[in-house]
């Protein structure tokens, strides 16, 4: 799970062993293997960037993050690929990419209408013709938010072999608007404190990803239901997203 947590150096630096390689992971590197230009937003540690890189991808490769001890992680890492720092506001990129990506749930941290704007005029400005605009929401008819107890800890062990436990807890009942608040602790018993983060993540269905996207001049090419391509149905896990640019509709010439 995303969260702002990891604006924390110590606990960015626990990310990709709480976040271990997965079918996710592997879907989105198939599609990086075919593009020859890739802007990953909210790419995190990089690590599917650093990946496409160490297997020999010789085009551009591009990481974007807000959180600088997300990139500090990746910068130690692969120097390489080009990583920013900050969200879509900070670069205009103007039809350079064949292929944009938002990976890891980040789609979600969009919380607001405008940011959610914001961010797909972004994408659609960065997208070159053909291009493919590829992400994840968590399906909200799965309720996956009903599963984030306390009871479900998560241990992971530090580099420097401190074990640490991590768990979630929503807020209130579940979502409100739609947007879900949650905690995220970390704790270890040889830490004086345990570390809480507060988060909201922003649950919306397919159609209310559609009408955004249409808002933005992008249109769904495909729409996937988990990690293997299968359907979208009520119980599906995620809504993953393939969205290409809408041509611009030519002008109607008057008669003569």
């Amino acid at each position: 799970m995303a969260g702002h947590s990891f604006a924390d150096p110590s606990l960015a630096a626990l990310y990709d062993r709480l976040n271990p390689w997965g079918p996710g992971d592997d879907f989105y590197l198939g599609l990086v293997r075919e593009a020859r230009s890739v802007l990953d937003i909210g790419c995190g540690t990089g690590r599917l960037l650093r990946r496409a890189r160490a297997e020999g991808h010789r085009g551009r490769l591009t990481g974007l993050d807000p959180a600088a001890a997300m990139l500090v992680q990746a910068r130690r890492k692969r120097r390489d690929v080009e990583w920013v720092l900050g969200d879509t506001r900070v670069r205009l990129w103007n039809g350079e990419f064949d292929l944009v990506l938002m990976t890891g749930h980040a789609f979600q941290e969009l919380v607001g209408d405008e940011e959610i704007r914001r961010c797909l005029a972004a994408v659609r400005a960065a997208l070159a013709d053909g291009g493919r605009f590829v992400f994840e929401t968590r399906n909200p008819a799965a309720r996956a938010w009903e599963r984030w107890t306390p009871q479900r800890v998560r241990r992971i062990t530090a580099d420097d072999g401190t074990p640490v436990r991590v768990w979630h807890e929503v807020q209130g009942d579940g979502p409100r608007r739609g947007r879900v608040h949650f905690t995220e602790t970390y704790d270890s018993g040889l830490w004086p404190a345990p570390r809480v983060s507060h988060g909201v993540l922003r649950f919306l269905d397919a159609d209310a990803l559609d009408r955004f996207l249409a808002e933005a001049g992008l249109a769904v090419a495909e729409r996937y239901g988990d990690w293997q391509r299968g359907p979208l149905t009520a119980t599906a896990p995620e809504i993953v997203t393939v969205a290409r640019p809408v041509r611009a509709p030519l002008p109607t010439l008057p008669p003569h």
